[in-house]
């Protein structure tokens, strides 16, 4: 028997690394979806951002609706995926509150497409919010720590008792997203760079100033 021709050089067997390819759609989806919206967005420029053909955009995400249901879930589990490394347990509840309340503030701050891409999707009513089971899995173990949070501040003689850990968790989210979302009108308006390091860092010590004296024990 003749044996196999030998390979030819310069000429690698290309293989395709699906992982790294459905991550650079994401990637692209959340900026084209932030920057011009659902009706806005285009396959062909996000495809196109990716360095993927819009053959394996729809392949792996089936179309322009599933590929920005992805983004969504996606974008909440890496913020879900942030708080869980907070390890707030560990913590005495004031710690914890002022770790939580630093690092909500600092995920706005440092993904400002996350605060448009919210937008976007209240534009949209959250039609598609609500068609992703997902979600409500995702925010219950929050709504759990937040809780028991203010009961171990409650143990201690710290916090009240009176605190719904859900308002407390949209209020901490305020404090940051309104922040981010609005830094250029209101650097206009109040004639200070809001950007810059100094006021930054002035804003996230007032947040979790609120945060703590809002749930601080009331005395007589």
């Amino acid at each position: 028997m003749a044996p196999a021709p030998p390979k030819e050089p310069g000429a690698p067997k290309r293989t395709r690394n699906s992982a790294r390819t459905k991550a650079a759609i994401l990637a692209s989806g959340r900026e084209e979806f932030a920057a011009r919206g659902f009706e806005g967005a285009r396959v062909d420029a996000i495809a196109d951002r990716a360095g993927a053909n819009k053959r394996l955009l729809y392949h792996y995400f089936g179309n322009k609706e599933e590929l920005y249901r992805a983004v969504l879930l996606d974008a909440y589990q890496e913020i879900r995926r942030g708080e869980r490394a907070l390890s707030l347990d560990q913590y005495d509840p004031a710690q914890a509150m002022d770790r939580l309340v630093r690092f909500t503030f600092r995920h706005f701050l440092a993904n400002p497409w996350f605060p448009r891409l919210l937008g976007t999707e209240n534009i949209e009513n959250a039609r598609f919010l609500k068609t992703m089971p997902d979600i409500k899995a995702l925010h219950s173990p929050l709504v759990g720590q937040i809780a028991a949070i203010i009961e171990r501040g409650n143990s201690a003689g710290i916090f009240r008792r009176d605190v719904d850990p859900v308002q407390l968790y949209i209020s901490i989210a305020a404090l940051g997203f309104f922040y981010v979302s609005n830094t250029a009108t209101l650097s206009v308006i109040f004639e200070r760079d809001l950007t810059s390091m100094a006021m930054v860092q002035e804003r996230e010590a007032h947040a979790v100033q609120m945060v703590l004296d809002y749930l601080k024990t009331r005395e007589g």
